[in-house]
């Protein structure tokens, strides 16, 4: 028998600790998603362009080695302009504090009405790398060198 793709995926065991007893834990919409949802533990409103560290009622304990990520919800973004600050959030393996998301309203005109409960973002959790940095006196030549900000185009010129 072959395997299905969400059988093949590793599995990372996380230590969640709930701090909002009403409050389930983060969870994935679908089999394969990278990001499980975090949920808002309070009702709030959000103004044409205000922003606002918003509770999740949840703390994690992150292996060494991985980083969580903070991500918006597509669906809120697109359709409320809801988006977070500071995108991707991070999380570092180290913090074991509650996990807080940084809310903002772009929408010019709109307010923005959240509930208790309501899903918020997503947390990506990834593997990383961890630099041990070297001084040099110069770097190592490349093909784009220095060009950054639309220095490779894409874009139409107006």
């Amino acid at each position: 028998m072959t395997p299905t793709a969400v059988e093949q995926m590793t599995t990372l065991t996380v230590q969640l600790r709930i701090l909002d007893a009403g409050m389930p834990a983060p969870s994935y919409a679908q089999p394969g998603d990278a990001g499980a949802d975090l949920r808002s533990t309070i009702d709030l409103t959000l103004a044409p362009g205000e922003r606002r560290l918003v509770p999740t009622g949840v703390a994690v304990a992150l292996p060494f080695g991985t980083v969580g990520l903070i991500h918006p919800r597509s669906g809120l973004a697109a359709k409320q302009g809801l988006t977070i600050v500071n995108a991707p959030g991070t999380i570092d393996a180290g913090y074991r504090g509650e996990i807080l998301v940084c809310l903002l309203n772009t929408d010019r005109d709109k307010v923005i009405e959240l509930r208790r409960g309501d899903r918020i973002a997503q947390l990506v959790i990834q593997r990383i790398e961890i630099a041990a940095f070297q001084v040099v006196g110069e770097l190592t030549e490349s093909v784009r060198g220095a060009g950054g900000f639309g220095s490779t185009g894409g874009f139409a010129t107006v």
